[in-house]
């Protein structure tokens, strides 16, 4: 991992991408400071996963499912398919 300047990522963007993709991640800087990481996702679920990783809503989502879970309010796997059909019933039938 390397550090480099938003000016010079802004005028090579391109090589920067290739580089990232043979060297691994680099850091960008602005005004001598960590600004954004640049970095090439190995797939679609990797994506997805920083994305998430990153995503205050997400992450608020589940702390509450964890503090659920912990607190024994669950719901059965047949119970929760059920639900899911029922509504897909409902939703056709609207």
């Amino acid at each position: 991992m390397r550090l480099a300047p938003l000016a010079d990522v802004k005028a090579k963007l391109s090589a920067y991408l290739d580089e990232v993709k043979t060297n691994g991640p680099i850091v960008i800087t602005k005004n001598g400071r960590m600004a954004a990481i640049l970095l090439v996702p190995t797939d679609d679920d990797d994506l997805e996963r920083l994305l998430l990783s990153r995503s205050p809503r997400f992450q608020t989502m589940l702390n509450r499912s964890r503090k659920s879970v912990k607190a024994g309010r669950t719901v059965k796997h047949s119970d929760f398919w059920k639900t899911v059909s029922e509504r897909q019933k409902k939703r056709a039938s609207a």
